[in-house]
């Protein structure tokens, strides 16, 4: 029912997607053009041109400043994905162009509809008006009828209208994530921990791997335009998600805290703005310089101003590239773009809290009701508040990425004040909380060894551990408990080639390539997650990644490549990722939904070699399981399940406890063979009668004659005088009736 329903919704908002872009009206678009010859005499800031071919009419927009005068022609090239397909020219006085025959110096405003001859449009093929996020380019050089002599240079991108950044998909890729995720929490709490540690799994690496997506567009490199929109669907899980009123709060907030808005967006009509989808060493050295010498004029104050707002060429038309770009594309301004991401991560840790606060109602008014029975959920229900901290702990985890790039960003932009002081307290705050995190499960493992030999007894028997520290080994085998902190490093580290080498594309290109590398490496020979398939998962994760990191170097134009292979390489990473992100997808619905339709979810998966499945025993299942353990949990106060309160620190009610490394220490108790003869008369008896004890001096928990001296009872009497009244053999217990938290820890032997 489950799985239906998920894959309703997948049907229908693929089919919402691709509908309308399917019956919209074919037509070639063009919204920006850019100068490419040093000394360029004919530039625009505004530029706009639709052709449709159903009318075979072309619609020109053009706010122009022109220094040309006298005749010219122009010599028209027309590329798609970097390969030339028609080259022309075209005389403006033969085909009656106003205003351009002849050509006149000053500022020449054009707004009319040209009629475009069958022969020309014959020459446009008919995938041009349908392959989404088409790369072709018009470029035109005008040239003086008289000397031949080209006196400018200029060079449109063209589009058809069709792209693959569809609201649709970005709402079924969050949808998804969240179902996943909210499904591990559900069969978690239903007791099926293993089960619900592989679904949980999945889920984070399918969630990195959007991210990773997101981080191709945020880099400065160029990007071919398929490439641009397919990372532009993957936005939204670092928080870049556009809402209009949120929008204008954002621009009075920063109004408030002496920072200066950017407007690009309300000043569209009247300029163009330039979407880098090449590097400026790809255009000719004159292009390349002309953009230098409009930086060199400027006084000192503005290009300042301009290395953290929008840059403004000579000609007065923008030009947005790297995390401006993306703030471009997604409706943003340049300047709200940090408050964006961290309002919606704030937002998803409130409405977070508050779904957990309103389940743990439903859970104790349905029982209140008898609508569910009374042990459901009650690990939950008796400890949320611990679970709530690992919640909030995993939240912050999911959410690093995002907010480390936005906030070592605005250390670059200086929107205002307040934003900085706000950035220094996120990614402070987050890396410090997940760095002790961290260092705190390190410091259990490592007890744990000390006191067991196996790091997985306390990370895995503790509840308290697990519940609060577990997002961040559970993924990874018992032994490779420390591998989150290289994750850690590798994100940081990544975020700061991002937000801080905007700048500089090929240092970029080369940082990604050395860190994916790296990343690979060590994912291929540690292999530290739980189990085969997780890490087959992950290391397919990895070797995707590195391969992307491969073609962002290409991007980049250290090899000096023709546009050609700029252009095939842009289409191959679009499919690769798409395939493969289709796959993943899949692999997590699949496994996701057959758990929901196994009886016991457990059984799908095997037994980790780290025998975790024997320390991870539920609490209902713990308390009071034998006389023993009753006695022992009265004797020290507990109550069944977890303790209320908000703890500060688990030290206070953990296993790893120094109360509890007292009484499992086991290197001083003593476990006799056979017990002797006579030892079970009764020669501390008053009455002379027989009065056998549940407590077994031979057990661990209590330490034999010899050992350390326990408290004194709170019941009164010597606790040796009854420990010699036991009505069983001292070994029968330790041999037949091991405590389920010894039990797979070799006491049963």
């Amino acid at each position: 029912m489950w799985f239906s329903t998920l894959r309703s919704i997948l049907l229908i908002s693929w089919l919402s997607a691709f509908l309308p872009a399917a019956a919209a009206e074919p037509m070639l678009v063009s919204n920006s053009l850019n100068a490419c010859q040093e000394d360029s005499m004919f530039t625009a800031s505004l530029f706009k041109v639709v052709y449709t071919p159903n009318n075979n009419t072309a619609f020109l927009n053009i706010v122009a400043t022109s220094s040309v005068e006298g005749n010219v022609v122009f010599d028209v090239a027309i590329s798609a994905y970097g390969y030339t397909i028609i080259q022309t020219t075209v005389d403006p006085c033969k085909v009656g162009l106003a205003g351009l025959c002849p050509m006149t110096a000053g500022k020449i405003p054009l707004k009319f509809n040209l009629p475009v001859g069958e022969a020309a449009a014959s020459q446009i093929p008919g995938i041009a008006y349908t392959f989404p996020d088409l790369d072709a380019t018009v470029r035109v050089f005008l040239n003086m009828t008289e000397t031949g002599k080209s006196v400018a240079c200029v060079e449109a991108d063209i589009s058809n209208g069709k792209t693959v950044d569809l609201i649709a998909v970005k709402w079924v890729l969050a949808i998804i994530a969240g179902l996943i995720l909210c499904s591990s929490a559900i069969i978690n709490g239903l007791g099926h921990s293993n089960a619900a540690a592989h679904i949980a799994s999945g889920a984070l690496s399918l969630f990195g791997f959007f991210q990773a997506q997101a981080m191709l567009g945020l880099t400065s490199i160029h990007l071919p335009p398929v490439a641009q929109s397919w990372t532009q669907d993957f936005q939204w899980s670092m928080g870049i998600i556009n809402v209009d009123f949120m929008q204008d709060i954002f621009t009075w907030y920063q109004r408030a805290t002496g920072g200066t808005p950017s407007t690009i967006f309300d000043s569209l009509t009247t300029v163009s703005v330039q979407v880098e989808k090449r590097a400026l060493a790809a255009l000719p050295d004159a292009a390349a310089d002309l953009y230098r010498r409009s930086v060199a004029i400027l006084p000192r104050a503005a290009v300042s101003l301009m290395k953290r707002a929008n840059i403004m060429t000579g000609s007065g038309s923008y030009i947005v590239y790297g995390i401006q770009r993306v703030a471009f594309r997604a409706g943003i301004e340049t300047t709200n773009l940090f408050m964006t991401g961290l309002t919606f991560f704030c937002l998803l840790v409130v409405f977070t809290i508050a779904a957990v606060a309103a389940f743990k109602g439903l859970c104790e008014l349905a029982v209140k009701q008898k609508w569910m029975k009374p042990d459901t959920f009650l690990e939950f229900r008796n400890g949320w508040l611990t679970v709530l901290k690992g919640i909030l702990f995993r939240l912050t985890l999911i959410g690093y990425p995002q907010m480390s790039i936005l906030c070592l960003w605005e250390f670059t932009q200086v929107d205002s004040p307040a934003e900085v002081v706000l950035a220094v307290f996120f990614i402070v705050g987050m890396t410090i909380t997940l760095g002790w995190a961290a260092s705190k499960v390190v410091r259990i493992a490592r007890r744990s060894v000390a006191m067991h030999r196996n790091p997985a007894y306390i990370l895995f028997s503790d509840p308290q551990a697990l519940n609060k520290w577990g997002f961040l080994y559970i993924q990874f085998r018992a032994s490779a408990y420390y591998f989150i902190i290289p994750i850690l490093g590798y994100t940081l580290v990544k975020s700061m080639f991002i937000a801080f080498s905007q700048g500089n594309s090929t240092a970029q290109a080369i940082g990604f390539l050395l860190i994916e590398a790296g990343a690979l490496i060590a994912a291929s020979v540690l292999r530290p997650w739980m189990d085969k398939s997780t890490n087959s998962f992950n290391i397919a994760i990895c070797a995707i990644n590195f391969i992307n990191a491969i073609f962002l170097l290409i991007f980049s134009d250290v090899f000096n490549q023709p546009p050609l292979v700029n252009g095939v390489i842009g289409l191959i990473l679009f499919i690769l990722n798409a395939i493969f992100a289709t796959v993943l997808l899949i692999m997590v619905l699949v496994s996701t939904a057959l758990v929901f339709y196994r009886k016991n979810p457990d059984g799908r998966y095997q037994f980790m070699a780290d025998d975790r499945a024997s320390f991870m025993k539920s609490q209902s299942q713990l308390t009071g399981t034998t006389e023993l353990d009753a006695l022992a949990a009265t004797a020290r106060g507990d109550k069944a399940g977890y303790k209320p309160g908000l703890d500060l620190d688990e030290d206070n009610e953990s296993i790893s406890s120094a109360d509890m490394r007292r009484r499992t220490n086991t290197s001083t108790l003593t476990v006799p063979n056979a017990a002797p003869p006579g030892a079970f008369r009764n020669t501390n008896s008053s009455n002379g009668r027989h009065s056998p004890s549940p407590v077994d001096p031979s057990v661990p928990l209590f330490p034999a004659n010899g050992g350390p001296q326990r408290a004194p009872s709170p019941y009164g009497g010597s606790s040796a005088g009854r420990s010699v009244n036991s009505g069983s053999p001292p070994s029968y217990r330790a041999q037949n009736n091991a405590s389920p938290w010894q039990r797979g820890a070799g006491y049963e032997h």
